[in-house]
C-alpha cells in the first residue's frame, strides 16, 4: 500500500544524514476515560493539532508480514505508576488505540497513522506493562451480502 509523505519526510528518509526527528504519538481512548490518554515517545511534551502529548517512554513493536497470521503489534511501557494498573483493571472492554508518526519539525502533519487498534491481552508485572494491538480482522466477519442477479450479474 503506497503512502503519501510530506516533502520533508521524504527528504529525511532519502538523506544519508538528517536532523529530522521522527516521533510516535499514542492516543488511548475508552468510554470510561474522561479524556483520551495522549503520550509521545520523546523527552519533552509535543503539541500536535491542538492536543498536548505528554512525554512518556513506550515501545511499539510492529507486526511481521506473515500472510497466514492476523497482524498484531505489541505495545510495551514501563510500569512506573500504580495508576496505570488501576486503570487497566477498571476497563472491561478493550480500549481503542491510535498510533501516529510525525516529524518534530512539523508536528501538525501526520505522516503515518494506524487508527482504531484494539488493545487486548494486557499483561503486567512489577516492571513492564505489555499488550497486543490488534488490527481489524475482516476475514472473521460474517458476509451479510445477498447475492442476487441485479447486484452481482457476473455470477449468474
Amino acid at each position: 500500500m503506497a503512502r503519501t509523505l510530506s516533502s520533508a519526510a521524504t527528504a529525511s528518509i532519502h538523506a544519508q544524514e538528517t536532523g529530522e526527528v521522527w516521533l510516535v504519538l499514542l492516543t488511548i481512548s475508552h468510554s470510561t476515560l474522561a479524556t483520551p490518554i495522549r503520550v509521545v515517545n520523546n523527552n519533552e511534551d509535543i503539541t500536535s493539532r491542538g492536543n498536548i502529548y505528554q512525554a512518556f517512554p513506550f515501545e511499539v513493536i510492529l507486526p511481521g508480514q506473515d500472510p497466514d497470521t492476523i497482524p498484531k503489534a505489541t505495545l510495551r511501557f514501563d510500569n512506573v505508576d500504580r495508576t496505570a494498573i488501576a486503570t487497566i483493571r477498571g476497563v472491561e472492554a478493550p480500549p481503542s488505540v491510535t498510533i501516529e508518526v510525525i516529524l518534530a519539525s512539523q508536528p501538525d502533519t501526520v505522516e503515518i497513522s494506524f487508527p482504531n487498534l484494539a488493545l487486548r491481552n494486557v499483561k503486567y508485572d512489577a516492571s513492564v506493562i505489555e499488550g497486543e494491538l490488534l488490527f481489524e480482522n475482516l476475514f472473521s466477519e460474517p458476509v451479510t451480502l445477498t447475492m442476487t442477479p441485479s447486484r452481482l450479474p457476473g455470477l449468474f
